[in-house]
């Protein structure tokens, strides 16, 4: 809105009027001919000369600054609300701008500091989970070369250290890649109707090998009806195969992984269950960031790249939905997540 100089006047002139009207109604000898005469040249040169200051001196600057604001809230502040001014205030809405303005720069600022933070510790974390494997794998390479290439058996056991090394190097680097191509919107979700039971039923099977040699008990429970969800059938394979090599990784000798499904009218959750060592109440808000690790040192010894859980969270969040946790340490933990229930042919 840009404010009349005309409008103000108007108003300032009108009262100046009436007082002196007012004035005059108590002078003994003047008719009520003079005091409408008076009013009107009261009015007039009150009008006048406050427009003329008005206009020429600080209307014209003020609606200036409102244009100015006004091309700023289409670029800048088109996300903050109006505040309504008053008509005989035209400093407030300035007023009210301007701090509109430094709120959203300031909440800029606050961005970039906490973004240089994290890229700072990013970078520091990245560093420092690549060295790990490049540094092994490095190191039984200069063995081998420093002469041990001549043994056979040295050869073959110091051959297969490093190639485990790089392997996991390489894990590191697609889960990375992974993450950031999801974040910055590469990764394009391709939503169909899946079968959730189908697809678990598949990761599960994968993952048998594994449980049986460290002695887990891996179950799906269910039945074998259709589960239909509307989901990106690889993205949430990727999900449901992290939780359960998590599950089994921290789940110890005759212990138990159990994946299940609470079907309702709109959404599917799905459990994924361990007994394992579970997890300290303070460590649960961040495990889904990357390379958080709650025991650093053993996190490493069960293998992972510290990217998993991050992964889980942003594939979630493609498909609107988040991961919950609850977890109580020495008895276990329980992953879950909600996914868009779609209708089966049948119904």
């Amino acid at each position: 809105m840009v404010y009349s100089a005309r409008t103000l006047a108007l108003l300032l002139a009108t009262c100046i009027a009436i007082i002196t009207a007012s004035f005059l109604s108590l002078v003994e000898g003047v008719d009520n001919q003079g005091i409408i005469v008076a009013g009107i040249i009261s009015f007039a040169g009150s009008y006048l000369l406050i427009f003329i200051v008005l206009e020429f001196l600080i209307f014209r600057e003020i609606n200036k600054i409102y244009k100015m604001m006004g091309k700023l809230r289409k670029k800048e502040l088109s996300g903050i609300l109006k505040e309504k001014s008053g008509v005989l205030n035209p400093l407030q809405k300035i007023n009210e701008e301007i701090y509109s303005f430094a709120t959203l720069k300031q909440k800029e600022i606050d961005e970039l500091k906490k973004l240089e933070v994290f890229r700072k510790e990013f970078i520091a974390d990245v560093s420092h989970e690549l060295k790990t494997p490049l540094f092994a794998a490095q190191g039984f390479v200069h063995t081998l070369l420093d002469g041990a290439v001549d043994d056979k058996n040295v050869r073959g056991k110091f051959l297969k250290k490093a190639a485990k090394s790089l392997d996991g190097l390489d894990v590191l680097v697609q889960d990375l890649l992974t993450l950031s191509q999801i974040e910055t919107g590469d990764i394009k979700m391709r939503f169909e109707h899946v079968d959730l039971n189908r697809l678990c039923h598949e990761v599960v099977d994968q993952f048998e090998e594994k449980a049986t040699k460290k002695n887990v008990h891996l179950s799906l429970k269910g039945s074998n009806h259709k589960i239909i969800v509307y989901a990106d059938w690889q993205r949430i394979t990727q999900v449901v195969t992290n939780l359960i090599s998590n599950a089994i990784s921290y789940t110890p000798e005759g212990g138990d992984v159990i994946i299940s499904f609470d079907v309702g009218k709109k959404n599917v959750t799905t459990f994924i269950m361990d007994t394992g060592e579970g997890i300290p109440a303070e460590h649960l808000p961040r495990i889904f960031e990357r390379f958080y690790r709650v025991d650093k040192s053993r996190s490493r010894e069960k293998g992972g790249t510290g990217l998993g859980l991050a992964i889980v969270k942003h594939i979630l969040e493609g498909h609107n939905s988040k991961p919950e946790v609850e977890s109580t340490v020495g008895k276990g933990s329980m992953f879950s997540f909600k996914l868009q229930r779609s209708k089966t042919e049948s119904e």
